[in-house]
């Protein structure tokens, strides 16, 4: 989860603990519409496979700082990140289908 969704996800949390107290929250919860989080979500994969690269860019040239434990854990971080990305999609497309074959 990346942290403007962190963010959103505490935001609702403060709203929903002012409503139990009985007090009117003085903010509410950020509205992100559903495309401009999926968006964010695909730059988040991308961002995280662009490091990887570099750190095994980096590596492969023999740069100072760089160790194969970081860089295998980037890897492994991106190759997490778009497995999910793809499951996510999977799901969606499902969805679509389901929806589409509903009868009007």
């Amino acid at each position: 989860m990346s942290t403007p969704e962190i963010n959103q996800v505490l935001a609702q949390m403060r709203v929903l603990r002012a409503q139990a107290a009985g007090v009117e929250p003085s903010e509410q919860a950020p509205r992100t519409d559903f495309g401009e989080l999926l968006q964010r979500s695909i730059a988040a994969v991308n961002e995280t496979q662009q490091t990887a690269g570099a750190l095994r860019t980096a590596f492969e040239r023999g740069d100072d700082g760089i160790d194969l434990a970081q860089v295998m854990i980037a890897a492994q971080k991106s190759s997490v990140s778009f497995q999910a990305m793809v499951e996510v999609r999977n799901k969606l497309v499902e969805a679509y289908k389901d929806v589409k074959s509903m009868p009007v």
